[in-house]
């Protein structure tokens, strides 16, 4: 960190150009009519994060040509989607885009391959829909999650709600976007230029990095509570009516490959809040780490490290001093499970919802299952509502039950089978984009996955345990956007063919994973973990989950003991 003549940390690069493009537009709209320019400079490629895009390149490739293009990313609120909006982003995957859709791991759509000519098109067709990507990426609140599955109670139903008020009280405004994507106009051309007004919420600079918010209704934790910057855990009261939301504050995955001062960190439990200043604290919490978050170092700039430098109790008590009221201690909460429901489910109004898993998230048409054209067909027949869920799934909700059948038998028609959705192994795994899209990615993830799940599934057969259910995931890059700190398995990539290992997590989302072993060749992951499924087969007991007999006999064992088990 480097100090300026007055004795303040020097501003990162990113400060800068928030400061002087408060407005988020750059030059993005003149470059965007440029029919010369098959990309967006350095400068505006941070800009357009804000707008939900990011500018790629073809890294399959790179070494031969830089091919560019964009990923675009709607920002859904709790995952919710209207069957016109879903098949119109359908539509739009097959017109401006490579064909495909992703369920991302914070219940939100990708659009990926998009090229420069296609942008304009598709920002302004998703507008149409009602949907937005404003703030899906960028230093500011990204997209708000809340339980995937339809509410069975009105507690269920205040939950959503409240994470809808939240998700529109933290939304940037900025004029930039609406003007840009939707009316052409090419803001930097403007003469004379209009003087841009300051976002009440975020400032003229917005956030340091990034911040991320959920809501969760135990005892299902399916949005990863723990892993966010700010969590509201639902605690009913006696009656079964929502009695308020236990806080927690300080949650993050990412980190850097070398530097020991980043890292994985869990949330701490803050204080209890009444329902009624849900949005004044979620306003609060933002406002700490707009105020105290790290400007100098974006490495060290999200809200956890303002927990891990100053405290839980510091935190506290700034956090009454913004909002006027004091916060009671934290109620007690527990997990019994991550994931989400798949299959066939019956909704508290009678009608029905049909969970289906989407492998890595990807909606396509492959060779044994043609899942894009069949979801096109189900929802353009039936109009059931689509929910995405943080395990990168989706849900089809408010079926009526004489349609079951016929909906069973429609998707079947694509391959698509209802029953029997991959085994429980590989029902547990995420995987993050990774190779050949995202730019950070240094090893393969997403096309990388399903063939290692295939392998360590041979290895439970034999074993005898291939019902066993193991959280497994992956990424391309320490930076963890499919959580693999808290996987009871979790692959981080260090470089091509090379994984760190990491162990002890568990089933319920609320224990961080070690490092087992550093640099592992992909073909030699499997040979790894063998003799430790091996031996958690031999001495598990009962009901007991791999993550757990990790923690327990894995780095609770002597050093000696633990060496011999990774050689």
């Amino acid at each position: 960190m480097t100090d300026t003549p007055n004795g303040q940390p020097k501003l990162s690069k990113n400060e800068l150009l928030k400061a002087a493009h408060p407005r988020l537009d750059g030059t993005i709209g003149s470059t965007l009519r440029d029919a010369a320019a098959d990309r967006f400079s350095a400068d505006d490629s941070y800009f357009l994060k804000f707008h939900g895009i990011y500018q790629q390149d073809d890294r399959d490739l790179r070494k031969f040509v830089k091919t560019f293009m964009f990923m675009v990313r709607c920002r859904i609120p709790g995952g919710v989607l209207l069957p016109e909006q879903y098949l119109a982003c359908d539509e739009l995957a097959t017109r401006c885009a490579n064909g495909t859709l992703r369920v991302t791991s914070r219940q939100g759509l990708q659009f990926h391959g998009v090229v420069k000519t296609g942008l304009g098109p598709l920002m302004k067709a998703i507008h149409d829909t009602l949907l937005t990507t404003l703030s899906a990426c960028g230093d500011v609140n990204r997209n708000v999650m809340a339980p995937a599955a339809p509410p069975q109670d009105e507690l269920g139903r205040q939950v959503r709600d409240h994470a809808r008020e939240v998700a529109v009280a933290l939304a940037p405004t900025t004029s930039a976007y609406h003007a840009i994507w939707v009316d052409g106009v090419p803001l930097d051309l403007q003469d004379p230029p209009e003087e841009p007004p300051i976002d009440p919420l975020y400032g003229s600079t917005f956030l340091p990095r990034k911040f991320k918010l959920a809501f969760v209704v135990p005892p299902r934790n399916d949005v990863d509570i723990l892993t966010n910057c700010c969590g509201f855990v639902a605690i009913p009261d006696e009656a079964g009516a929502l009695a308020g939301y236990v806080l927690t504050a300080g949650g993050g995955m990412g980190r850097s490959h070398g530097n020991e001062a980043t890292f994985p960190r869990l949330a701490d439990a803050i204080g209890f809040l009444p329902p009624d200043r849900t949005v004044d604290v979620a306003k609060g919490v933002l406002t700490i780490h707009r105020d105290f978050g790290d400007r100098a170092n974006r490495k060290h700039a999200r809200l956890k490290y303002v927990l891990e430098d100053r405290g839980p109790h510091w935190f506290r008590a700034e956090l009454e001093r913004r909002i006027g009221f004091r916060l009671s201690d934290p109620r007690p909460f527990g997990f019994e499970a991550e994931g989400d429901l798949l299959g066939w489910h019956v909704q508290a109004d009678g009608r029905l919802f049909l969970g289906l898993f989407v492998e890595t998230g990807r909606i396509r048409d492959g060779e044994s299952a043609r899942l894009k054209t069949a979801l096109r067909e189900v929802i353009a027949r039936y109009r059931p509502e689509i929910r995405l869920t943080p395990s990168n799934n989706l849900l089809l909700a408010n079926i009526e039950p004489e349609h079951k059948a016929d909906v069973t038998r429609l998707l079947a028609g694509f391959g698509v089978m209802v029953d029997g959705q991959g085994s429980v192994l590989r029902r547990g795994s995420m995987a993050c984009v990774a190779l050949p899209t995202c730019g950070l990615a240094v090893a393969e993830s997403e096309r990388y996955l399903p063939s290692l799940v295939s392998r360590i599934e041979a290895v439970l057969l034999e074993l005898g345990l291939g019902e066993q259910g193991i959280l497994i995931r992956m990424t391309g890059c320490p930076n963890g956007c499919a959580r693999p700190y808290t996987a009871e398995i979790g692959f981080v990539g260090r470089s091509l063919g090379l994984y760190e290992v990491w162990l002890g997590g568990n089933g319920t989302g609320t224990r961080l994973n070690r490092i087992y072993k550093d640099n592992v060749k992909d073909a030699d992951i499997v040979d790894l973990l063998r003799p430790l499924l091996a031996r958690y087969a031999a001495e598990r007991g009962d009901g007991e989950r791999f993550g757990d007999w990790c923690a327990r006999s894995v780095w609770e064992a002597p050093v000696e003991i633990r060496r011999a088990s990774a050689q």
